[in-house]
């Protein structure tokens, strides 16, 4: 179930957000398909999320 929309930061198009959203969430914009961090909530705030970095064993 839909209850709000927000824009994605880098394409600026609307991304659904649902009743179950929390924050550190990711979602995917399904316009442009980058990751996004859920940031804030009411209402819905997102920032691109981290790139995963590996630490090769260090």
């Amino acid at each position: 179930m839909t209850v709000a929309v927000s824009t994605c930061p880098d394409c600026t198009e609307v991304v659904p957000t649902s009743s179950d959203l929390r924050v550190t969430s990711i979602v995917v914009c399904p316009a442009c398909q980058a990751e996004l961090e859920v940031i804030g909530l009411d209402p819905a705030e997102f920032a691109l999320a981290p790139e995963i970095e590996e630490d090769f064993g260090e």
